[in-house]
């Protein structure tokens, strides 16, 4: 089957209303595969971001393996041969046109970014917007990367994305030996295209959207740059998922959130076998250089070192390091909020915390019915990230979209980033195509005009995180209505039901002593908490019911269990909103 037939892929809309983003998550197997903190209590803040979703759909439906997905436009696999068994292996690629050589280093970005922030911001014009508005979905699922026109990074084949419609803004891309750099020039000689495809009425040194990077067998890309700061990995599962970002400013809050992007990319060689991305960041309130050197590890996922230096034009309220995108509608815990036949639908289903002092939190995700944000306090944070727990198959029931394949992300500091939060941002959405999740980490410290940071930090796309845990761990929050079943229920209570497993847990029985520690803050009464095994399982149970005053919002509760004063666990940190369940009653 041609690649370009986006069959199965869904369409993701991240962004303001008025300048929305796109990327898109594509199936497990996609067409031309070769298958063909310690953190307390959270802080809200009810601001409405600008990038609440909305009810409008972007996005055309298909049915792709008796699931309902969506048909996309872009990103994660689109642009590649025609037909894998006409691939040619990487060493008889030609190559692109490159253009003259320039002296190249890390320390020459950086301080290129340093006098962009000197001056005024100048956004890369958009050319030919009506013709770019052309390439639409039909037009563009059309258009073909050329596999030999490929540029080889050592031995990584980077292929190039055509602008359209949902990808207006060129970057420029650059190949970088022995510190030279060559920028890659462009042409439609890169691409096939109808004849009749309005692409051709682009003026000859348009440019590109962006870049991804291939595997070996050239069947597949295991990492995409495309649109803003966006970029994203396919994990150990090799299943595209969540989103990361370069930076996040204001994000969730009253004020218009700025998506600063990347617009140049410096590809070389690196050491291992892996490749090195040197990016240049430019946006209303900040320029930035990035170090990315990335490597995929088949079977075990990829590992990205990065170093941001950021410089500020101006204050920022919210400043966002690392931060991930991803999007949660509904799980075993919030069932209720939709009418869905598939019984789970989400990339992720819970951020995890290793705090500074070594404290192991899970926070199960929510769909609430306004913006919330959470911050989780520390010092010196261990890591942080956006998890897909669950990789049960039978809990999703999506052949097309697998959304137990999705990969998680986990931020390892490596550097000191001394004192933050991790904040979470969760906003309300009725549907899958919209990223509703954003988790990062915000310094103490906020930027002025002028000033200079510097992060450094790794990312692990992966099935597991690599975080060593002797504790259980929690596999499942499930709310529900309070009170004793067979008997009238009260109204006012809400039952909650977490479930752990793992090694700490292993072979205890009811006379081991297991107890449960509820805290919940004050006016809320946790009524009759228990611990009991799951029959038939390694897992224990924690129930309680809690009952909150009328008319509260939201309840932050911290939950873990113990045996002779010792944690068995890690922390339950679960939020509920009891007015939002009271509604959907």
């Amino acid at each position: 089957m041609a690649q370009g037939a986006f069959h199965g892929a869904v369409l993701r809309r991240h962004g303001p209303a008025d300048e929305p983003i796109f990327s898109l998550i594509w199936p497990a197997n996609p067409p031309n595969s070769s298958d063909v903190a310690p953190a307390g209590a959270a802080a809200k803040e009810p601001n409405v971001p600008t990038v609440r979703p909305t009810d409008h759909r972007l996005v055309k439906s298909t049915l792709f393996a008796a699931a309902t997905c969506i048909a996309a436009v872009f990103a994660a696999a689109p642009f590649a041969a025609a037909d894998p068994a006409s691939v040619p292996p990487a060493p008889g690629l030609s190559g692109p046109e490159l253009g003259a050589p320039r002296a190249f280093s890390f320390d020459m970005l950086a301080s290129r970014a340093a006098a962009l922030a000197a001056r005024p911001y100048a956004p890369t014009p958009v050319h030919q917007p009506e013709v770019l508005e052309k390439i639409d979905y039909d037009a563009h699922w059309k258009i073909f990367f050329r596999p030999e026109t490929s540029l080889m990074i050592g031995d990584t084949a980077a292929q190039f994305f055509h602008l359209g419609t949902y990808f207006r803004q060129p970057v420029k891309i650059f190949a970088v030996e022995d510190g030279t750099a060559r920028e890659l020039v462009y042409s439609t000689g890169y691409f096939d295209m109808p004849e009749d495809s309005p692409a051709h009425a682009l003026q000859p040194d348009a440019g590109f959207a962006g870049f991804r990077l291939m595997r070996p067998d050239m069947k597949t890309d295991w990492i995409s740059f495309l649109g803003a700061a966006y970029f994203r990995s396919d994990g150990a599962l090799k299943q595209y998922g969540l989103s990361a970002r370069g930076i996040a400013l204001n994000t969730g809050m009253s004020v218009p959130e700025e998506f600063p992007r990347f617009t140049e990319f410096y590809l070389e060689p690196g050491p291992d076998g892996r490749t090195i991305v040197n990016a240049l960041l430019d946006g209303p309130s900040v320029a930035g250089a990035y170090r990315m050197v990335l490597g995929d590890q088949p079977g075990q996922g990829q590992i990205m070192d990065i170093t941001a230096r950021l410089f500020f034009r101006a204050p920022v309220e919210r400043l966002g390091i690392a931060p991930l995108t991803s999007m949660f509608w509904y799980s075993e815990s919030n069932r209720f909020q939709s009418a869905d036949w598939r019984p789970e639908v989400h990339d992720t289903d819970g951020l995890m915390i290793e705090t500074g002092a070594g404290e192991h939190i899970w926070r199960p995700l929510n769909n609430p019915d306004r913006v919330v944000t959470s911050s989780y306090f520390d010092q010196d944070i261990k890591g942080f990230g956006l998890i897909q727990r669950d990789r049960d198959f039978e809990n999703y029931q999506d052949d097309g979209v697998f959304y137990d394949k999705r990969p998680a992300v986990w931020v390892e500091p490596t550097s000191p980033w001394g004192a933050g939060a991790v904040q979470l941002i969760e906003i309300p959405t009725d549907d899958e195509i919209f990223d509703n999740i954003v988790a990062f980490w915000n310094p103490e410290t906020k930027p002025q005009a002028g000033d200079e940071m510097t992060f450094s930090y790794r990312l692990h796309w992966t099935a597991t995180p690599p975080v060593e845990m002797k504790l259980a761990h929690t596999v499942a929050t499930r709310i529900g209505n309070g009170g004793v079943p067979g008997q009238p229920r009260p109204k006012d209570q809400i039952k909650v039901v977490v479930d752990f497993e793992g090694p700490a847990l292993k072979g205890l029985t009811r006379k081991d002593g297991i107890l449960p520690k509820v805290s919940a803050p004050q006016g809320v009464v946790i009524i009759n908490p228990f611990v009991l095994p799951v029959v038939g399982t390694d897992r224990w149970r924690m129930v309680f019911d809690l009952k909150a005053p009328p008319g509260t919002e939201t309840v932050d509760l911290r939950a873990f269990l113990t045996r002779k004063g010792k944690p068995l666990t890690e922390t339950w940190l679960g939020q509920i909103h009891p007015d939002q369940i009271e509604r959907l009653r």
